[in-house]
């Protein structure tokens, strides 16, 4: 079964210029170190051969991954969200009623996610536990460190 990813515009394109660099920089370069390897004679011992081989399976690893997650995404669009309730690329404050302390995320695809920008993956426990909430609602999400009491403040796009 196919699992759909969704994503943003601006994501889409990164992954689309990250697997062009791979195919365009990347490959070519795996490609000469491996024809230099191969210049300087006996395989069956060319340890720089063997990592350069090495280096070319990861590179086309990751290229192959990069094909299917750019097959697999859709691009939503924001501005189209509601923000009545809890979904992906809506922009949520909640506060921890444990600590009264607030936070403010984004909930965004894996590949987009990034915390220090306050964007947390869908499929993160957090995340998965508001999806669907309204504002004001209560709850308690099961993270790896316990349990935290969170109250939704706000969501907005």
């Amino acid at each position: 079964m196919i699992k759909i990813s969704y994503i943003t515009e601006e994501g889409l394109q990164k992954l689309k210029d990250e697997l062009e660099n791979l195919l365009g920089v990347e490959r070519p370069a795996i490609s000469k170190l491996i024809a230099e390897a191969r210049d300087k004679g006996d395989l069956t011992e060319n340890a720089e051969y063997e990592a350069a081989k090495e280096a070319q399976g990861m590179l086309e690893l990751k290229i192959s991954k990069l094909k299917d997650a750019i097959a697999t995404s859709r691009v939503i669009d924001g501005s189209k969200l509601d923000t009545e309730r809890i979904q992906i690329l809506n922009k949520i404050k909640i506060r921890n009623t444990k600590n009264n302390s607030t936070m403010e995320y984004t909930i965004v695809s894996d590949s987009e996610a990034d915390l220090k920008q306050g964007k947390i993956a869908v499929s993160t426990p957090i995340a998965r536990g508001l999806i669907g909430k309204k504002v004001g609602d209560h709850v308690e999400i099961k993270v790896p460190s316990g349990v935290i009491p969170f109250e939704i403040i706000e969501i907005s796009r």
